[in-house]
């Protein structure tokens, strides 16, 4: 459905229009979306629709509060069995309606004789309206009433009990709140079946509170289509959780109540608190027992499986993500030519635009840099231009053996820094590394893949299908494509540092024939180099609010999915200043 019809349809939502009827297996939707619904459309297609979810202090409350209403007790007669004298008190009732399309879970019926009345449990405390609460909570119980009558109870009013001043709010079920109900209810489903996203609210004070805000990014969409209004940083949150790397040898990792046991023959065991971890990075042969990822996939926390060496091999994870919307948009889109090119090319030159910069702050010679600088420039301005992906790829290659060529310059150099040890890059070379700058590279780059095929999956790409990079048999190329612009920012800017800060010394390399790679101490000292440099916070250079790398990732990702979905003239690609 175009966004005009779209928009049209969210205005006329008043109008008293005919439930449209439930066609084939089209699921019931909760009534709780009516709620969503009536609070913020966009809000209720994505969490309906497109499957997101995220859970704020707000939601982890109310679960709390919910626990003894979600627990079934009591019975609810059946309508014209019960006498005048019979109460009922019934928890946890399940209903649907397919009239309304809808099912709901309420948490409390209670009445006498066949008269009854859904009791709403609401965290925090009743709001002095003159209606008795906000029109989405009126709106829910509404609907369940309407529910309980399509099921032949009598029901003219509902309760909302708020739990932070333990009080009871009558809503009467008049004509008014049924027409506004009836409306919430085909706006709902028309949205739903439209398959276009609502626009975002403008200067909304809901924005701040909502947990989907980092999702729905609604300053950040209308930002960049009207190009005239302020952002508010609501993507941004504090990073609570982090990855857990296990690269011990023969460990197991299992689950005993809310903590993580590393287990290693010999050695102490280690603990970390799963509410800790984002995600849990094994490296080698490592065990995990089922409760473990039984509990890890219900959380929604990856495991992601590398080799010794950490090479990526892949990742686990529960169901994946429920937005087929965006996958369908990922393929039509890597099925267009000219899509691809588009996207490739602003990859291409921002991953050079920002190899300059690398080389611009960090140059340690007297040697003069302008020429290279000069020709990065050229080159970043050449792939804007490319006809071709052919043409891209020459011009990457032009580009990578400019910036590799100049790298030496700078590391710091015994020559030019004599308490330094020596650190010899001449090339970059892979599959094997054949030098320990090569060896950390490589390393630093497997890390970011595997960072970036995590949050692709986790927004609801496929990650192994890119738009740059060939699709080939266990390659993500998506995440390989979303990583170009910041291999220089965070890989590469991660070996500089672990180097010229001594973190990591010659002797942490171990040599078999041609190959070198990382000792086992060594790799845990760079690991702790690497994640400091996604937590470290940038000011970004679009939105002006700080970000911690990390969450760049997951910002870049879902704004490419607003622009393959549709709601962007453009995918902005991430540049430094």
């Amino acid at each position: 459905m175009p966004a005009r019809e779209v928009a049209v349809l969210l205005n006329q939502q008043e109008l008293p229009l005919p439930i449209p009827p439930r066609v084939g297996d089209e699921p019931l939707i909760p009534a709780r979306m009516v709620n969503e619904y009536s609070y913020c459309p966009r809000l209720a297609y994505l969490e309906w629709v497109q499957g997101e979810w995220a859970d704020s202090s707000d939601t982890v409350r109310g679960r709390y509060q919910h626990r003894r209403v979600d627990k079934a007790g009591g019975s609810l007669p059946q309508a014209g069995e019960a006498t005048d004298d019979d109460r009922i008190h019934a928890r946890s009732v399940t209903l649907s309606s397919d009239r309304l399309g809808l099912i709901a879970k309420m948490d409390l019926v209670e009445g006498e004789g066949g008269i009854v009345r859904p009791v709403d449990y609401k965290q925090g405390k009743r709001p002095h309206r003159s209606k008795g609460a906000w029109d989405p909570e009126r709106i829910q119980v509404c609907v369940q009433g309407l529910i309980l009558e399509e099921h032949g109870y009598e029901c003219p009013e509902g309760i909302l009990y708020f739990t932070g001043s333990r009080e009871r709010v009558t809503i009467p079920f008049d004509d008014d709140l049924r027409r506004q109900t009836l409306s919430a209810i085909n706006g709902l489903r028309l949205v739903a079946k439209g398959g276009q996203i609502p626009p975002p609210l403008e200067d909304s004070p809901k924005c701040p509170r909502c947990s989907l805000a980092p999702i729905c990014l609604p300053d950040e969409v209308n930002f960049l289509k009207l190009d005239n209004i302020n952002i508010r940083p609501l993507a941004v949150h504090r990073e609570e959780a982090l990855p857990l790397y296990v690269q011990a040898p023969a460990g197991t990792v299992r689950k005993e109540g809310e903590i993580l046991r590393i287990e290693v023959k010999d050695q102490p065991t280690k603990t970390a608190r799963i509410r800790e971890v984002s995600q849990l990075v094994l490296m080698g042969r490592i065990s995990v027992t089922t409760p473990t990822l039984h509990e890890l996939m219900a959380r929604e926390i990856p495991v992601t499986w590398h080799s010794y060496g950490g090479w990526f091999l892949g990742h686990s994870q529960g169901t994946g993500h429920k937005n087929i919307e965006l996958r369908r948009a990922q393929f039509r889109a890597a099925d267009d030519p000219q899509i691809r090119l588009r996207i490739a090319r602003g990859l291409v030159r921002s991953k050079i635009q920002n190899c300059r910069t690398l080389m611009r702050r960090n140059w340690r010679s007297d040697e003069d840099n302008k020429d290279r600088l000069t020709d990065l420039r050229r080159l970043a301005d050449k792939a804007r231009r490319s006809r071709d992906l052919n043409s891209l790829l020459g011009v990457e290659g032009a580009a990578g053996a400019a910036y590799f060529g100049g790298l030496p310059m700078l590391i710091k150099s015994a020559k030019r820094e004599p308490d330094q040890m020596s650190f010899d890059f001449r090339r970059r070379n892979r599959r094997p590394p054949a030098d320990p700058v090569n060896a950390l590279l490589s390393y630093a780059y497997a890390l970011l893949s595997r960072q970036w095929a995590v949050t692709l999956s986790a927004v609801g790409f496929d990650p192994y299908l890119g738009f740059f990079h060939e699709p080939r048999y266990g390659r993500p190329a998506l995440a390989l494509d979303m990583m170009e612009p910041f291999r220089p920012l965070i890989a590469d800017s991660a070996v500089l540092t672990a180097i010229n800060n001594g973190e990591v010394r010659p002797g942490d390399f171990i040599r078999a024939g041609d190959a070198v790679n990382l000792t086992p101490a060594g790799r845990k000292r760079f690991i702790a180099t690497f994640e400091r440099r996604m937590m470290q916070e940038i000011t970004h250079p679009l939105f002006g609010y700080r970000v911690s790398y990390r969450r760049l990732l997951e910002l870049q990702a879902r704004l490419l999915g607003r622009f393959l979905l549709g709601e962007l003239p453009d995918f902005p690609h991430f540049t430094t200043r």
